[in-house]
């Protein structure tokens, strides 16, 4: 079992704006599979879907809200799984050589400094269909932070390499990834905040009106919301056996 050896940032495949998000404490924990697409329908509800959170950050006037400064982390659908070819042309069932997932997914995160980090852990297992001597299997993986839940704000892309023994058919190995956000840029406007805050009585007429239904509320903590993303780095070709198979 080896861990992965990183490789340079790259630059992001779009720009974005700056990572997000408002009050936090260090936290771990195992995250699901994320439908990428999803991720924007996601965001618009973020006081609901934090990876790592506690109660009270935003709890008064009869909202009560969970938010936390560590981002949520997953696998885009579609990028958990790759499947190597021999012919490398092929993809039939009877040309599949390897197969690995993209599991065990693992996070914690340190939100005490001005740099809010999430160290992400990962096992890849693998299976092969000769196991005629050893061998060694190179996959690709990226880290993405997702602002918004559609803006790419950065991406780094790594790698994890399996070896299969003699007569073995399945290996695994341990991969790493970290993502990074600033604490300044990671907070919602104090208007806003004062908007999500105020106290509202019963029987006024702002009383039964969700603050959030405002443009300019829900738009800024959509702003306040990002993910950190993990997968295998797939061709075009790869993406679309994922998609049709």
């Amino acid at each position: 079992m080896r861990e992965a050896d990183a490789l340079p940032m790259v630059p992001a495949a779009a720009p974005g704006l700056p990572e997000m998000v408002g009050a936090g404490m260090s936290c771990s924990g195992k995250v699901p599979q994320l439908n990428v697409r999803k991720l924007a329908l996601a965001a618009s509800i973020p006081l609901a879907l934090a990876a790592c959170s506690r109660e009270g950050d935003i709890a008064e006037g009869g909202i009560t809200a969970v938010r936390s400064a560590c981002p949520r982390v997953g696998v885009p659908a579609g990028t958990g799984d790759i499947t190597l070819f021999n012919p490398a042309d092929s993809t039939a069932a009877t040309a599949i050589d390897v197969t690995a997932t993209l599991t065990n997914v693992t996070s914690n995160c340190d939100d005490s400094g001005e740099m809010i980090r999430s160290d992400i852990a990962f096992e890849v297992q693998a299976s092969r269909r000769s196991t005629e001597g050893a061998r060694e299997v190179t996959f690709p993986y990226f880290v993405t932070v997702v602002q918004g839940g559609t803006a790419v704000v950065s991406k780094r892309v790594a790698q994890v390499t399996l070896r299969f023994e003699p007569g073995q058919a399945r290996a695994s190995a341990r991969g790493t990834a970290n993502a990074y956000v600033s604490r300044a840029a990671a907070t919602l406007p104090e208007d806003i905040r004062r908007e999500i805050l105020a106290k509202r009585k019963a029987g006024d007429e702002t009383a039964a009106m969700d603050p959030l239904a405002r443009p300019e509320v829900r738009q800024a903590v959509l702003r306040a919301t990002f993910e950190a993303l993990v997968g295998f780095q797939l061709t075009d070709a790869q993406l679309k056996y994922n998609a049709t198979r």
